[in-house]
Order: C-alpha cells, then sequence, then structure tokens
C-alpha cells in the first residue's frame, strides 16, 4: 500500500509540475474584459513577461516588458516565486525518484529511501505553496481591478494560466503529502512489530531430560 501511495505522489507531484512550467509559459494570465463592450476591434491578453494585442483577423503582437524595475511590484514578485516553484520542483523530481522503492540506486536501504522520499515530498509541498501564492496574488488584482468603479484603465478577467496553474499547484501539494504518509505509514507498521517481526511470539517447546540422560551425567 506504501509504495503505490508513494509511485501516485509522486506522478502528480511530475504532473502538477509539468503544469506549473506551462502556466508559467501560457499567455493568457489575464484577458481584457468584453463587459459593456458594443464593438470588439481587438482583445488585450497579458502574462508575467509580455503583453499583446490581437485584432479581429487573429493576428496577435506582442510586447515583452523591457525594464523589470518598471513592473509593478506583484509582477516581480510573481515571477519570483514561479521561477522558485520550477526549480524546487526540479529538485523535489531528483529527490523523490532516489526515494521510490522501485527503483534501485546503490545500496541504499528502505529506511533511508523512505526519508529521500519525505524531503522530496515536502519541497515539493513548498514548490506547489509558492505557484499557489503567486497564482493567487496575480488573480487578486485582477478581481479588485475588475470590481473598482474607479479604476480607469482595461478591465481584466482571470485567463487560462491561471487555472493550470492553480491545478499544478494542487497536484504538488497533494502529491507531497502522499509521499510524506507513504512513509508515516511503513514506519509505523515497524513500529508496531518492532519487537516480534513475525506477528506474536511463537512458543518453543522442548523436551525434558530423561532420567537415564542425567544418570549418566553423574557416571
Amino acid at each position: 500500500m506504501s509504495t503505490a501511495l508513494e509511485v501516485t505522489g509522486f506522478f502528480m507531484c511530475l504532473v502538477g509540475w509539468i503544469a506549473t512550467g506551462l502556466a508559467v509559459a501560457n499567455d493568457y494570465w489575464k484577458i481584457s474584459s468584453v463587459q459593456g463592450t458594443v464593438i470588439i476591434s481587438n482583445r488585450l491578453y497579458e502574462n508575467l513577461w509580455h503583453a499583446c494585442g490581437e485584432d479581429s483577423s487573429g493576428k496577435a503582437n506582442c510586447q515583452d516588458f523591457q525594464s523589470m524595475l518598471d513592473l509593478p511590484v506583484h509582477i516581480q514578485a510573481c515571477r519570483a516565486l514561479m521561477i522558485i516553484a520550477l526549480i524546487l520542483g526540479l529538485v523535489g523530481i531528483i529527490l523523490s525518484t532516489m526515494g521510490l522503492k522501485c527503483i534501485k540506486i546503490g545500496s541504499k536501504t528502505d529506511e533511508s529511501k523512505g526519508k529521500t522520499m519525505v524531503i522530496g515530498g515536502i519541497i515539493f509541498i513548498l514548490a506547489g505553496l509558492c505557484t499557489m501564492v503567486a497564482i493567487s496574488w496575480y488573480a487578486a488584482r485582477i478581481v479588485a481591478e475588475f470590481n473598482n468603479p474607479f479604476y480607469g484603465g482595461v478591465k481584466f478577467e482571470l485567463g487560462t494560466g491561471l487555472y493550470i496553474g492553480w491545478a499544478g499547484a494542487a497536484l504538488c501539494i497533494l502529491g507531497g503529502a502522499f509521499q510524506c504518509s507513504a512513509f508515516q505509514r511503513v514506519s509505523k507498521a515497524k513500529e508496531k512489530g518492532a519487537y516480534y517481526p513475525g506477528g506474536k511470539p511463537k512458543t518453543i517447546y522442548t523436551a525434558a531430560p530423561s532420567n537415564t540422560e542425567t544418570s549418566k551425567a553423574y557416571v
């Protein structure tokens, strides 16, 4: 059961890390709202790296953000958190691969492999939290500007990249928790059977020495 749990958690983390990378590369973190618009001539959308405009013919023109210092604080922070999440996820993949019981690397014992798996799970949880904070912060700013009646700029809605990021963060957090709980199940089972590995102790009966054998011993 513990092996299946840790393998399931590992693949959940792997898919979550890939989804995090797809979210970073996705162009549609926020899309211009069409609420109250009569004639739509073009569509605007942005992510952490550039802003794009798409006309009615489907031709897009993108412009990268030139200066990082000119960007709002939340975009700079989201960039850093997403990059940290990807790096942590890569480290978590390496450690979790080394900790899988079905993969033999070197002469590591099951206990040391379990500890390595727990460390990988914790790192995946941290990566998921970084992604969750970045995505939620970015989405909160979009919602705040959209609901602000005094905001004079273009109002945006939540884009596809945010939903992909939320899914990736949830998979990393849940998968990391599965990896940690798999090791706890094994350790608890060992503690219960520490004194009697085979279950209940077996009673061993030995035959008592006969009278002839004892008399021979004194001769």
